[in-house]
């Protein structure tokens, strides 16, 4: 097959350059980056909003968890069941789904405007509940959303390859967006939401997590997630402590994503019994279960987690050695009661809790932050099964590039570990959609 010349290349480009269709569909993938931006700094707000008055709330008497888990819990749930079905849960493995090229009838449930809308209401009032959700999976949802509703103004309309790139785009720009981390933004699109990479899929989540990027850095200044983390001393890349900080988070992730799926696809007796014919009454009692949680653990598992996390790494704070096992039992049963709830923030939280947990355990003191930071590579890495997206999310949240190998080292034996226990999460979870 004859290549094409130097001259028909050059010619080629200008047409494009040129072309009305070019620029239009451009300006239409620009406008969805920003979009994403400015939708995930409004999920931000909304959702510091919830907890800062969670945390009034709490100054004023302990006891309103118990009231407001349970009601808020099943509220929720039938709310998200009767109006907004598709938003529950994290929204990453819907967006896996819709890129299916059989999805073409779930797509226009599970990618509604309203659905987006939905999503990022009853999450910011499931936080307000107490519930272990992060904001980071549904913020890939809903990008993947905006940038599939931007769609119709692209100029050869949605035929099912583009669906499928503004798609991958728009949950990459979500990711960049939310955690402030362009380049985990490409590498999960890459990774997790595609497992083949196409240039063009590629070229189109570059320039949204670029615009999405700007426009998140326009409206709330340039940040690092958990600041900047010091370190005292950098463990070395096959040291002892690093091999069983990975090997145990890698673990205790695999064995959170196996009862997820467990529990997803029906718990036994009574409790599936009840998750099946009374989901309302189900979401409920893990609202019980949540407040429970919150209770012994002294409030340290209500939010995110993004507070008690940063804790450890920036304010040399020691939590109790139970933070990491309570933060993931709140984060299943927030998750499990089908309430739209992230998973993201809450496994990076608990990730930082078992390192260190790690650290007090049997490293030196010094290591503890830098165990922290392993730590929710690892975790992480078990739960996601995502190695890349993992050591690349938390390498640019704490701006540790001193710790690459430590955390690529980390992240691979952590993920090989996981595969023992449990298969993928959320393309696991994202074959639940099929018919």
């Amino acid at each position: 097959m004859k290549l094409p010349s130097a001259r028909e290349i050059a010619r080629d480009t200008r047409h494009a350059l040129l072309s009305t269709h070019h620029w239009r569909a451009r300006l239409v993938l620009w406008a969805a980056g920003a979009a994403v931006g400015a939708a995930a700094v409004a999920f931000a707000w909304l959702a510091d909003s919830a907890q800062g008055l969670l945390r009034r709330i709490l100054a004023h008497s302990q006891w309103w968890p118990w009231l407001l888990a349970p009601v808020g819990f099943g509220l929720i749930a039938w709310l998200t069941r009767r109006y907004f079905k598709g938003a529950e849960g994290s929204g990453i493995p819907q967006t896996i789904y819709a890129q299916q090229a059989e999805a073409d009838e779930a797509v226009q449930q599970l990618l509604k405007p309203r659905v987006a809308l939905g999503r990022m209401l009853l999450a910011g009032a499931g936080l307000l509940c107490g519930g272990s959700i992060g904001r980071e999976g549904p913020t890939v949802h809903v990008g993947a959303v905006i940038a599939h509703a931007c769609g119709r103004w692209m100029p050869h309309g949605r035929s099912g390859a583009q669906r499928r790139v503004l798609i991958l785009a728009g949950g990459a720009a979500g990711v960049a967006a939310a955690f402030n981390t362009p380049l985990a933004g490409i590498v999960f699109a890459v990774e997790e939401l595609s497992r083949s990479f196409e240039e063009r899929a590629s070229g189109a989540a570059l320039t949204a997590v670029i615009l999405a990027g700007v426009i998140s850095i326009a409206l709330v200044g340039d940040y690092t997630y958990f600041g900047h983390p010091v370190v005292a001393q950098i463990p070395g890349a096959l040291s002892p402590g690093v091999l069983a900080v990975a090997i145990a988070s890698g673990l205790a992730g695999g064995v959170f994503s196996r009862l997820t799926l467990a529990a997803s696809h029906g718990l036994p007796g009574v409790f599936g019994r009840l998750q099946r014919q009374r989901p309302v009454v189900f979401a409920a009692a893990c609202g019980l279960l949540v407040a429970a949680v919150g209770a012994a653990s002294g409030n340290l598992t209500y939010g995110t987690g993004y507070t008690e996390a940063k804790s450890i790494l920036t304010g040399g704070v020691h939590l109790p050695w139970y933070y990491g096992p309570a933060r993931a039992l709140a984060t299943l049963g927030t998750y499990l009661s089908g309430i739209p709830a992230g998973l993201l923030a809450p496994s990076l939280s608990v990730g930082a809790g078992l390192g260190q947990l790690a650290a007090d355990a049997g490293l030196h003191s010094s290591l503890a932050v830098p165990s922290a930071i392993i730590g929710m590579c690892g975790y992480l890495a078990g739960v996601t099964q995502a190695p890349l997206t993992s050591f690349v999310i938390v390498m640019e949240m704490t701006m540790q590039h001193a710790m690459l190998l430590p955390l690529m080292i980390t992240a691979a034996l952590a993920t090989a570990v996981s595969k023992l226990i449990s298969p993928p999460l959320y393309q696991t979870l994202a074959r639940r959609y099929a018919p």
